[in-house]
């Protein structure tokens, strides 16, 4: 299994604009997230072990942080004719299975993927009030096989820093997980 780390996006970005499927098909954009003191934005699949591993946490920070206006949203950009897995019908049962808290999004076309500069699966991206990205990196140091609990630790500690209005730490790890399975011909240039 191939490792692959965030490519970490310019701190104050704009939040890209986005209009992608849920799993009902219905449509979800980011216009959606306006009122939210901070949204969160990861790009996620069903299959990768490393999203696997921290799905359980994920879902419980998710949970608690939805109650602090904080808003989520996964993605999966994954070319599903060489990963069935992470097909459409399939994230349906995923959300479900695991009461997903937040909507999982279809991005068939990757250009989502794309415009956030998202390499990994986790790849976690967090906009403040006003959609300008202020993190992005690991959810914590956990990763398969090495031991160290599953906390949610640095994306808690991001989301933290802007419900009580101070900076969050520019100090910033890259998520590292599976390569998003980019569609023949179409992997980015910053994919090496």
């Amino acid at each position: 299994m191939s490792v692959t780390p965030s490519a970490m996006m310019d701190l104050g970005t704009e939040a890209p604009e986005f209009e992608l499927p849920d799993t009902k098909g219905e449509p979800v954009s980011l216009n959606d997230f306006d009122d939210a003191k901070a949204l969160v934005v990861v790009f996620m699949c069903n299959h990768c072990p490393f999203v696997k591993h921290v799905r359980p946490g994920l879902i419980e920070v998710a949970r608690e942080y939805l109650n602090k206006n904080v808003a989520f949203v996964g993605i999966n950009s994954n070319d599903v004719e060489n990963h069935p897995e992470d097909r459409p019908e399939r994230m349906a049962i995923e959300a479900e299975r695991f009461k997903y808290p937040f909507p999982y999004l279809y991005d068939e076309s990757q250009e989502v993927a794309k415009a956030y500069n998202a390499a990994c699966t986790p790849d976690f991206f967090v906009f403040d009030e006003d959609q300008k990205l202020v993190y992005r990196g690991q959810f914590d140091e956990s990763r398969p096989g090495n031991d160290k609990p599953v906390t949610g630790k640095d994306l808690r500690e991001a989301l933290d820093a802007i419900l009580e209005g101070r900076e969050v730490t520019e100090d910033q790890t890259p998520s590292m997980g599976c390569n998003i399975k980019w569609k023949p011909g179409n992997e980015p240039e910053y994919a090496g």
